[in-house]
């Protein structure tokens, strides 16, 4: 009989930015970032686009426990790294919030910071679970652009 694979919890979150949708996968791990089947380095050349992906594990001080693995797609590579952070973000919420039955047993205690409630509110409140709703703006008939009129001739 054929051995199956060791069942690791998976943890996942969507993140969205602009036009980019990122797919993210959480597992316990070793550290390592894959994004689109390439290394975190070889898919953003931008410094402050890593240190957006990385931000939510760095909060957490969790960079070298978990694998995190990524499909995303859409946008420019600014909006996907944006989209990465949220959907990162949201996966470790998914991993240290608590189960249903779990949460009607609290008995109202504030979260400590090392308590996993705790975690959560970390990520909220360093803004990483908020969607950035900023979208291009739509071009408007009798315009050029979306605002940009054509010029005005009074003769």
């Amino acid at each position: 009989m054929p051995e199956s694979k060791s069942s690791k919890a998976v943890y996942l979150g969507t993140g969205r930015r602009k036009t980019a949708v990122a797919r993210v996968r959480v597992t316990e791990g070793t550290g390592q970032i894959t994004i689109n089947g390439r290394s975190l380095t070889d898919y953003f050349t931008e410094e402050k686009d890593r240190q957006a992906v990385t931000g939510p594990l760095r909060l957490l001080e969790m960079q070298n426990r978990l694998n995190v693995t990524v499909n995303v797609s859409g946008g420019g590579f600014t909006g996907q790294a944006g989209a990465i952070c949220q959907g990162v973000a949201r996966a470790l919420k998914n991993m240290f919030s608590p189960p249903a039955d779990a949460a009607a047993s609290a008995d109202g205690q504030p979260a400590s910071e090392t308590d996993p409630i705790g975690f959560v509110k970390k990520l909220r409140d360093s803004g990483y679970l908020t969607r950035d709703g900023r979208m291009k703006e739509r071009k408007k008939y009798g315009r050029k652009g979306a605002r940009r009129s054509f010029q005005f001739s009074k003769r």
